[in-house]
């Protein structure tokens, strides 16, 4: 039998390549004799450069940026082999992953280590520059990260404006040019969401990232107020910039690529393309996917949408595993998945503790999920 592995990241517990070295260690305590393709996947959130490195190889130069409250931070950006191509993602410098609960407030992050990141990738000699967008506690539609690349918002005294997105409502010109020498920016994200209005940034991200619904009023305001100033601005920018598809993505960090001239590609597209997995689909004859959380937005062009959709057209069955399952069985079998396991189900259940051992024992229970799976599916 051959099985493909292909997990996006658990986010908080475990990257992509460990989710599917676990599932195979558990799937191998029960049968040798099956043939196990791991291919690991990102949709431009974290783990989106350690994907494509693995993939395509190259070099990854690491840069040190700031986090988004402006500590000192480690990212880095990939290189392709013949210097054409950077790839990074922005959660390295702007990622929910790097602020406890206390410190997430969308007012006050800002993208300017994002900024930091995209200008020592034109710095490089590459002619495009792909940015994984995801993951992000940011809502400040670029703004810092327009500001590390030489373009500064103002205010109506000439005075820069301070970080994070609740000052773009001050906004009235950018003071200097992106620096970008030419380069081709390209966003890698599956959100089609627009920067403004009711699917827009600060209302349907906005409060995982710490705002109240007042903020998300605020906010939404605020980035309404900068597009206008980045349209009036940006000679590349497009009309009606609050509108566009996938201008919301990561906090309005896809409008601000878009403002730059840039466009938007499907992230699990790019990586799917790059590692090869339509033709490991077409051999295999079971797919198993998952990532942390299995719930609505998975459907919605994540990596489980994309890989059950391409496993159900070749009429391959897709299991689903995730620390958490919260989608009905119908909703899951219309997107093209067979069944779906819980890691907080497998550990008992919340009433029994079953959260608590997801977060902690992630690896152990892949791995005896990945062992009932083999005793289900392997011939």
């Amino acid at each position: 039998m051959r099985v493909l592995l292909c997990p996006d990241k658990f986010a908080g517990t475990l990257p992509a390549q460990e989710v599917a070295a676990a599932v195979a260690d558990g799937w191998r305590e029960v049968t040798d004799g099956d043939e196990l393709l791991i291919r690991p996947l990102a949709d431009g959130g974290p783990g989106f450069v350690a994907v494509l490195a693995e993939a395509l190889g190259g070099r990854r130069i690491a840069v040190s940026t700031v986090d988004p409250l402006g500590r000192p931070a480690a990212g880095e950006f990939l290189l392709t082999p013949d210097g054409s191509t950077a790839y990074l993602e922005s959660a390295q410098a702007c990622g929910l992953h790097l602020l406890t609960v206390e410190e997430r407030d969308p007012k006050a992050t800002t993208s300017y280590g994002l900024g930091l990141l995209i200008a020592a990738a034109v710095e490089s000699g590459a002619r495009t520059v792909v940015i994984g967008l995801g993951g992000s506690a940011t809502n400040d539609a670029g703004a810092g990260m327009l500001t590390a690349l030489g373009a500064t918002p103002l205010d109506e005294t000439g005075l820069a404006l301070p970080y994070g997105g609740a000052a773009l409502a001050a906004a009235v010109a950018l003071d200097g040019t992106p620096r970008l020498r030419g380069v081709r920016l390209v966003a890698a994200t599956d959100v089609d969401n627009p920067l403004l209005g009711l699917h827009g940034a600060s209302n349907v991200y906005g409060p995982q990232k710490g705002a109240s619904r007042a903020d998300v009023l605020l906010l939404d305001a605020a980035l309404e107020r900068f597009a206008g100033v980045l349209e009036r601005d940006l000679p590349g920018c497009p009309a009606q910039l609050g509108l566009q598809p996938g201008g919301g993505a990561a906090g309005g960090l896809g409008a601000a690529v878009l403002a730059l001239g840039g466009h938007c590609e499907s992230g699990i597209g790019l990586v799917t393309g790059a590692i090869g997995l339509d033709a490991a689909l077409d051999e295999c004859d079971l797919v198993i996917t998952g990532e942390g959380s299995f719930d609505h937005q998975s459907l919605r062009g994540k990596v489980v949408a994309g890989v059950a959709g391409a496993a159900r057209d070749r009429g391959v069955p897709c299991v689903v595993v995730a620390g958490r399952v919260s989608t009905g069985r119908r909703e899951s079998a219309s997107a093209g998945v067979t069944d779906a396991y819980s890691l907080v189900e497998h550990f008992g259940g919340e009433e029994r503790g079953g959260v608590e051992a997801a977060m902690g024992r992630p690896a152990q229970g892949l791995r005896e999920l990945g062992a009932r799976l083999a005793r289900q599916w392997s011939r």
